[in-house]
């Protein structure tokens, strides 16, 4: 509604603009009075003249207009005279006004509803711009980026933002040759080391090769935080045959994931490849550890007793999580129940007996709980 207001106050600004001057009576001739001060002007244009008033150019372009006023008042017929001549002007003025009324308001209107449309929310300039046209492809875009580099080929930041489609795309050698330019002209991180070392694994087939492999323990050298790089070392070390290896490395890479680390279970499904069963979650959730802030220490302590008990349930289902069996007998150690500790460890060694590698850690807890006897 306040858009349709703000049209009509436009519109009658037009119509205004455009009818006033129509309106107006043409002016009667002038008589003699005007020729008299028409030539008086004329003689003070000369008197600030030869005062230096004014310069010549003014004073020539005033003379110019005063004598054109001038002619026309000598021409101008007496008041109240008039012929024929008079009418046609006088009916152009009113089909213009005619006109005007009709096209002003009728002409933009019809316009505006055939091109236009008041339900379309406003967009700024920029993001029209920005904004791809719904016939332009990925593959249209990625080909302007592309133009943009093979013109300025040192643009560090132009290589950082197509790497990483190129990477959707599977076109991992064109994203290797982008990583490589983004080190090149953004200098190394740990980020853009494990960034490179990724793409070279792609570009293999999945294979973390030894120029990948460098390229991780580059980004290690940078940040020895950096899980990216920490992932793919595990997964070489699988790759060359040391399952134990990568599993370490696993492990230790989840023991310092943040609680909402959204790579956390694409690396527990890597140990459990290696592991040879499911990976338990590490521990309480984030929303667990915000209820327990505001818990007494009686209905904190109750909490982690239903937890270590959900836990029990779960691995009398599934007894071949190792990780889970250990947490557990650490659970009841600090809890203080030895006894559950030492049934834990007992079911533990039932459950995994066929499978010597884990039972060999569980065993070693055990030696180092002192959950013998």
């Amino acid at each position: 509604m306040t858009l349709w207001f703000l049209f009509g106050l436009m519109t009658a600004a037009a119509l205004f603009a455009v009818l006033w001057p129509l309106a107006r009576r043409p002016s009667a001739g002038r008589g003699g009075s005007d020729l008299l001060v028409y030539k008086d002007q004329l003689q003070e244009i000369d008197h600030d003249r030869a005062a230096g008033l004014i310069g010549e150019t003014e004073a020539e372009a005033a003379r110019l207009e005063i004598s054109r006023r001038l002619l026309a008042a000598a021409d101008a017929k007496p008041a109240g005279e008039s012929d024929a001549s008079s009418v046609a002007p006088l009916l152009r003025r009113r089909a213009a006004a005619v006109a005007a009324l009709v096209i002003l308001p009728l002409g933009p209107t019809g316009l505006y509803m055939a091109l236009g449309s008041p339900d379309v929310p406003a967009q700024p300039a920029f993001a029209r711009v920005k904004t791809p046209q719904g016939h332009e492809t990925i593959a249209t875009l990625v080909g302007r980026v592309e133009e943009h580099l093979a013109r300025n080929p040192g643009d560090g930041a132009g290589w950082e933002l197509i790497a990483p489609v190129y990477m959707r795309l599977g076109r991992f050698g064109d994203a290797v040759e982008a990583r490589r330019k983004a080190l090149a002209l953004n200098g190394v991180s740990a980020v853009r080391e494990a960034d490179l070392g990724e793409a070279l694994a792609a570009a293999a087939n999945g294979v973390v090769t030894a120029e990948a492999k460098q390229a991780f323990e580059q980004a290690l050298a940078e940040d020895a935080h950096e899980a990216k790089a920490r992932y793919f070392l595990g997964l070489a070390a699988e790759q060359d045959g040391n399952s134990e290896q990568a599993a370490s490395t696993w492990r230790a890479l989840l023991a310092e994931a943040p609680a909402d680390a959204p790579w956390a279970t694409f690396v527990r499904e890597a140990l459990a490849r290696v592991s040879g069963g499911p990976v338990a979650e590490p521990g309480p959730s984030a929303s667990d550890v915000a209820a327990a802030a505001n818990m007494s220490d009686e209905e904190r302590h109750e909490m982690v007793r239903g937890m270590v008990a959900r836990l029990a349930d779960r691995l009398r289902d599934n007894g071949t999580d190792v990780e889970g069996w250990l947490r557990l007998m650490r659970a009841y150690v600090v809890l203080g129940d030895r006894d559950k500790a030492k049934d834990a460890a007992a079911n533990a060694r039932r459950a995994l007996v066929d499978r010597p590698e884990e039972l060999k850690r569980v065993d070693e807890l055990i030696k180092t709980l002192d959950l013998e006897g």
